[in-house]
């Protein structure tokens, strides 16, 4: 399984200043694989530590954080000896607190060695007040697979590899094609299980088994490690995104969990949420201006999902509604063609400030709003070929941008101030 996740490890391993890397990202979008295959290719050895229920490993690292204490200790349970030239792996690393610390000293003591460290939970832990190692780790951020690592998955590689190079002349016989791909993945998603299941067997329905499986971890984890008297507002919080997603206006409201809740009452829950990266907020900017995060308006957000095929999920979306064209889906696929196109730009964002605009009286609005660069650029998006576009015209009108896209299931279009990409295209837009 191709992850494009893979070249950031390669530029961290040939940075002769390089720190501990931490890998953040949800349970279950291949951490662990991701860490193991770097180092099955680029190293050669690699010494696999979980602290998961490893009381054992754990007791290493109590009392003296003494590096070489404690990398002798490693030696003897991985079985051979720990050199510079072995990838060290932590996994559920925040299950050992001094682990976490121990980085540090590892950093200022022993900086040859290459660790990888790594948990399910591990942004819930680093926004917990944990004491952290600040200035002395490498931070990477891991999602589900885009849209392109899917095609990759499937087999797809010949479009794929026009689709990276932008040769929309030549896919245009094939857009059609491109876009019955598409809608599968709004039903699969991402998450690398479901991914390889239906590569391997190409059954929607085990795809849908493997999905509330991945929920149901999930809710497991609620339970866990959230407090009690939090858990029901959590788990109401949770439940009610596909709804609020569902709505012709996205602006999260508290109403839409119970009848007068407010925002205090749930500020807990979000934050959880969105550590524990099951969550993105995207933030109303009031003016479309430089830069970006200057103009927010904190009480006006958007909450989307890590990954559009759990949204299917939880939405209950059958299969056959997705895939026929079906009038039962219609109202729900703007939820679906929005929550993908954020999820194929989340993983730019050390490159993107992405927000949406919206004027105070909500009459007009535009999908994304993004910094790239010394630029903010309107994002529209459509879930099918009808391009007409209210409120991108008058956002134009008002604030004159030099360039806007347009995602929709349309063919790749040039115009003056517009351009048209077709919904499969994202990432081409910011390479360019």
């Amino acid at each position: 399984m191709k992850r494009y996740a893979m070249k950031n490890l390669e530029k961290w391993k040939n940075d002769k200043n390089h720190k501990p890397l931490i890998i953040q990202g949800a349970r279950q979008v291949g951490k662990t694989w991701l860490m193991r295959e770097f180092g099955a290719q680029h190293f050669t050895k690699t010494a696999y530590f979980i602290f998961e229920k490893n009381e054992r490993l754990q007791n290493i690292f109590k009392g003296d954080l003494d590096v070489q204490r404690i990398l002798d200790s490693l030696s003897i349970l991985a079985g051979f000896k720990i050199t510079p030239n072995t990838l060290i792996l932590f996994d559920e690393i925040q299950e050992c607190p001094e682990a976490i610390t121990a980085l540090k000293y590892f950093y200022e003591q022993l900086p040859e060695y290459y660790i990888i460290a790594a948990g399910s939970l591990l942004g819930v832990a680093l926004h917990s007040g944990l004491s952290f190692p600040v200035g002395k780790v490498n931070f990477m951020t891991l999602y589900p697979l885009s849209f392109y690592e899917f095609l990759d998955a499937i087999g797809e590689n010949m479009k794929l590899e026009q689709l990276e190079q932008g040769n929309f002349d030549i896919l245009k016989p094939f857009h059609n094609d491109l876009i019955e791909l598409l809608k599968k993945y709004l039903f699969i998603g991402g998450m690398p299980e479901a991914v390889l299941s239906y590569a391997t067997e190409k059954d929607l329905y085990k795809v849908c088994k493997i999905q509330n499986e991945i929920l149901t971890s999930y809710q497991n984890d609620f339970s866990k490690h959230i407090p009690l008297n939090e858990q029901a507002k959590l788990k109401m919080l949770w439940a009610s995104i596909p709804t609020q997603l569902a709505k012709e206006n996205k602006k999260f409201m508290y109403g839409k969990i119970e009848h007068g809740a407010r925002a205090k009452e749930f500020e807990n829950a979000i934050a959880w949420l969105e550590a524990c990266g099951l969550i993105h907020k995207v933030y109303r900017i009031k003016k479309p201006d430089l830069p970006l995060s200057a103009y927010k308006d904190l009480a006006a957000f958007k909450i989307f999902m890590t990954d559009v095929g759990l949204l299917s999920a939880m939405s209950n979306l059958d299969a056959r509604i997705l895939l026929d064209k079906n009038d039962i889906f219609e109202e729900f696929k703007g939820a679906l063609t929005e929550q993908y196109v954020l999820q194929q730009l989340v993983p730019y964002s050390d490159e993107l400030t992405i927000t949406y605009w919206s004027n105070e009286s909500n009459t007009n609005e535009i999908d994304f709003v993004v910094q790239y660069e010394n630029e903010v650029i309107p994002v529209e998006v459509k879930a099918a070929t009808n391009l007409q576009a209210k409120s991108l015209k008058w956002y134009i009108e008002k604030y004159k941008p030099q360039k806007a896209f347009r995602f929709s299931a349309a063919d790749y279009k040039q115009n003056e101030v517009i351009t048209d990409y077709p919904l499969y295209a994202i990432p081409v837009f910011i390479e360019r």
